[in-house]
């Protein structure tokens, strides 16, 4: 009896256990679910952003010229901070007569070029914080600076011989602001500190008083034959008057 007692009890706790490791083993871990992932920043091709817009072609030139290009896109799409660049249109140089830009070299080109951007990302609500703080460090870096003001909702940039503003975005997307401007950046490092002064503005002309109302040839015309008539009819009563007074003495004289 006590011998199926105890192969009872054994068989019951092997059944058990088997019974728990099959459940141990019919249970499914449930997938741990990972973050997603940051959406990638929008990547902006400045060659092409360039060559469809302003027109910038000369500024484009002398950006791919020396090299320039090459740095830009770099900081736009490999660095953190991002980059801002200031392009002026054709017209922009095709005004410049003076300083000339035909005589820099190609390091001072490149410096020029370096002027007109900032290493970090500005959008247009940006520039109104950095109204008045003084000078901001540009890419060319040392101290080629430039100074920014808000001036009724519009930027602008002073360099020294450059007052410009901004006029247009022509992309505006972290990391990368492109904005026209109506003036190139001329730094004194390359052009030196002996500014020729503003010429100042044409004074407006004169207002003139109105001259008196002449009579017009008309109203001339039309009072001549009156006057003419009434002149005439005052002779003939004064000769009346003559030749009465002469017969009177006549008469008298007897």
């Amino acid at each position: 009896m006590k011998n199926i007692t105890f192969m009872l009890a054994t068989t019951l706790l092997i059944l058990s256990c088997s019974l728990c490791n099959a459940q141990k083993k019919g249970k499914v871990a449930a997938p741990i679910s990972s973050p997603a992932p940051a959406p990638a920043p929008h990547y902006a091709n400045i060659t092409e952003l360039l060559s469809v817009a302003g027109p910038f072609h000369t500024f484009l030139d002398y950006l791919q010229s020396t090299k320039v290009i090459e740095t830009l896109q770099s900081q736009a799409n490999d660095t953190e901070e991002g980059l801002t660049l200031f392009v002026p249109k054709d017209s922009a140089f095709a005004s410049l007569k003076k300083p000339s830009l035909s005589n820099l070299t190609q390091e001072q080109l490149k410096n020029l070029c370096l002027f007109h951007a900032l290493p970090h990302y500005y959008s247009l609500a940006d520039f109104k914080n950095l109204s008045g703080v003084g000078p901001v460090p540009s890419f060319a870096g040392g101290d080629y600076s430039l100074n920014f003001t808000d001036k009724m909702g519009t930027i602008h940039m002073t360099s020294g011989w450059s007052d410009t503003k901004i006029s247009s975005s022509v992309w505006s997307t972290a990391p990368v602001g492109i904005y026209q401007i109506d003036k190139v950046l001329l730094p004194e490092e390359i052009f030196g500190t002996d500014i020729p002064p503003t010429p100042a503005p044409a004074p407006a002309p004169e207002a003139t008083a109105p001259a008196a109302d002449a009579p017009s040839a008309d109203t001339k015309a039309d009072r001549g034959p009156s006057a003419s008539k009434d002149s005439s009819a005052s002779c003939r009563v004064l000769a009346s008057l003559v030749l009465a007074l002469s017969g009177m003495m006549f008469l008298l004289s007897f």
